[in-house]
């Protein structure tokens, strides 16, 4: 049984470790801890144990993958060309 296609869903095929090492190529970890601030991004961070905390904590998944979205627009956003 084949999952219906989502072109729409920024999200779809995006594991949580890839928006995870986006997020922290982006802000780092000092930034992603003031952007959400959680002791798995604050105190001696690392993807491994970010992960294990976020698998298991569904409303920070949902800030991490609110804050993923956020920047994918705010990039779209950033490479389109100013409006005259």
């Amino acid at each position: 049984m084949n999952a219906p296609a989502q072109p729409r869903n920024p999200l779809h095929g995006i594991t949580l470790e890839q928006m995870l090492n986006a997020l922290v190529a982006h802000f780092g970890w000092p930034g992603l801890g003031e952007q959400i601030n959680i002791r798995c991004f604050t105190s001696d961070p690392s993807i491994s144990s970010s992960l294990r905390f976020l698998r298991k904590t569904p409303w920070a998944r949902e800030k991490v993958e609110s804050l993923y979205l956020f920047m994918l627009r705010e990039q779209a956003r950033a490479s389109r060309p100013p409006r005259r």
